[in-house]
């Protein structure tokens, strides 16, 4: 007996000095967030301009993979607010993930909420945003996850490190403009300028004072973090006449490769190298956008910030009375540029790609043209034709409740809510990228989610369809990272199509861009219970209702169980 309990007591040391080994860096990250109007001068014009902490954009938060973060959110705004950490896995914290009615209920003005999480396995560039409204045009902020302790970048450490976060800004109060659309039924207005770690550029009025300046020398290799915050629009991204080694994107290593052009959805994030290898100067980054949808109105402007060299030769040569050097960026409807730089990205090694198959999705994604209602006067449609504006996926145009959250009425069991016959194909098949029937624009609303068991392996082909317009849509899913394991155009066709998998090493992403008039396939394993939104990351197509939500049933055990709601979860 006493042989048997030494050998227990052995066992458990070494599973401690293990556990311990693993967890010895790994440190509680504790911050405060406070949600408040404060003045912001753009474009000439003061704004009581929604920010956390006093600050636009947002504080950076760095932490190394394995740390937990407690973020308290107090909102001293007068509207509610949400927090969501775009991109982080959440294993079993779905409470914390932030996405309003989904799993919580907003933080109502004068509340506030602890947002508790683990990081874990992820390493590379995410970011926060609101989740609530369009709150999240100025309530956004850098999240950089760097190695553990002992441990390093698959590739030379960079000598500096810049997040680049790209933005959209309107001269106006940004909830208004969404408001103002819901009421008549129309796109809402497009913005104004684009920004650089929210400053516009040199190319914009009462701006230059401020433009971003981001530092280099001659021969050393920088880290430049690039995050597409923009609410509305992808956007191409350029530095003249330096070449970025692309390493990472969604916080997961890719096989490096070189391109003179990035291309980013709203809430993707790519990290590129570049090297001070040009003659010591002065060279503008710049961003515009990528427009894919044909006649629809966009902001096309272009936002700047500076490249910098600080060397001694630049000084001589008074580089910084130089005017920058411009570069050429993509035509705005340069779909061939996207798809080369998309179809670039490969995981840096083999990897675990589902096979066998439990789930076969297919959803088709898109607008919709809803019919004025016979009670609504003909200022409340203002659509093309007398309609209003609506979007769905599989002809399903998502509703979020207003008085419980999708989390909280799963969890207590509250009927009513929400159904679970989300359509795993599209009701009816149809041409979906050619002439569309108009019968066809018009969706049906709901709150519909797709029961996935715990465990199961998912396949979804995302499709784009023509109604109303074709466009390059970037679906965000919650919860997970996912492979994509191709893209192509047209209509998708699993007898020609499967051929193109690539299930070798396929890149591993939190944000699809869905090409326009075409369609891509994902694959994830359904590992983290709870309820999980997708939707489009143009936050113009959510308010319309292009999204779904999964609910993930819990498996066996506690560490296949969400874990409990926190104590100070929102009431509704």
């Amino acid at each position: 007996m006493e042989i048997f309990n030494n050998f227990s007591f052995i066992l458990l040391a070494v599973f401690l000095v293990f556990s311990s080994a693993l967890s010895a860096d790994a440190e509680v990250q504790r911050h405060k967030f406070v949600i408040e109007a404060t003045k912001v001068k753009r474009l000439c014009k003061t704004h009581n301009t929604i920010t956390v902490n006093g600050m636009f954009p947002g504080p950076t938060l760095e932490i190394k993979n394995g740390d937990t973060l407690e973020v308290l959110v107090v909102n001293k705004a007068r509207y509610n607010v949400t927090i969501h950490w775009h991109g982080v896995r959440q294993m079993r914290t779905g409470w914390a993930d932030g996405p309003e009615f989904v799993t919580q209920c907003p933080i109502r003005p004068g509340g506030s909420y602890t947002y508790r999480f683990t990081v874990q396995g992820q390493e590379g560039t995410l970011w926060w945003h609101a989740h609530s409204s369009w709150l999240r045009a100025t309530v956004y902020g850098a999240l950089i996850i760097r190695p553990r302790d002992g441990e390093s970048y698959p590739f030379p450490k960079p000598k500096r490190e810049t997040p680049i976060m790209l933005g959209e800004w309107w001269d106006t109060n940004p909830i208004d403009v969404v408001r103002e659309a819901t009421r008549t039924g129309a796109a809402p207005n497009v913005s104004d300028a684009y920004t650089i770690n929210g400053q516009p550029g040199d190319l914009y009025k009462c701006s230059s004072k401020e433009t971003t300046i981001v530092p280099i020398d001659s021969g050393e290799t920088n880290m430049l973090r690039v995050i597409n915050a923009a609410l509305n629009q992808p956007l191409f991204f350029k530095v003249a006449n330096h070449k970025l080694t692309v390493v990472g994107a969604d916080a997961s290593y890719t096989k490096p490769f070189t391109t003179s052009v990035l291309m980013l959805g709203p809430g993707q994030t790519t990290d590129v190298l570049i090297r001070g290898d040009q003659p010591p100067s002065r060279y503008y980054m710049a961003a515009r956008a990528y427009q894919s949808a044909q006649n629809a109105p966009f902001d096309n402007t272009t936002t700047t910030a500076i490249l910098e060299y600080n060397s001694a030769s630049c000084a001589a040569k008074k580089c910084n009375a130089a005017t920058p050097v411009m570069p050429s960026l993509p035509a705005y409807n340069d779909t061939n540029t996207v798809t080369a730089f998309s179809q670039s990205f490969r995981s840096r090694q083999k990897v675990e790609v589902p096979t066998d198959i439990d789930e076969n999705l297919f959803f088709t994604i898109g607008l919709g043209l809803n019919n004025c209602p016979p009670n609504f006067r003909k200022r409340r449609c203002q659509g093309p034709n007398g309609t209003r504006f609506t979007a769905s996926m599989n002809n399903v145009s998502f509703v979020l409740p207003r008085n419980f959250s999708l989390l909280q009425a799963h969890q207590q069991g509250i009927p009513g809510v929400f159904t679970t016959d989300f359509p795993g194909t599209p009701p009816l098949k149809f041409d979906y990228t050619g002439n569309v029937s108009r019968s066809l624009f018009q969706p049906v609303p709901g709150t519909k989610l797709y029961k996935l068991k715990y465990g199961s392996r998912v396949q979804i082909v995302l499709q784009d369809t023509s109604i109303v317009t074709p466009e390059n849509h970037p679906i965000h899913l919650h919860g997970y990272d996912f492979y994509i394991i191709a893209e192509g155009f047209g209509n998708f066709n699993p007898k020609r199509d499967t051929s193109k998998f690539n299930l070798v090493d396929p890149p591993l992403r939190n944000t699809v861009g869905v090409p326009v008039n075409g369609w891509a396939v994902i694959r994830f394993v359904a590992d983290n219970p709870g309820v999980w939104i997708m939707h489009c990351h143009l936050d113009v197509h959510i308010n319309w209702g292009l999204a779904m939500a999964f609910l993930v049933e819990n498996g066996v055990g506690e560490l296949q169980t969400i874990q409990p709601p926190p104590p100070d979860l929102p009431k509704c």
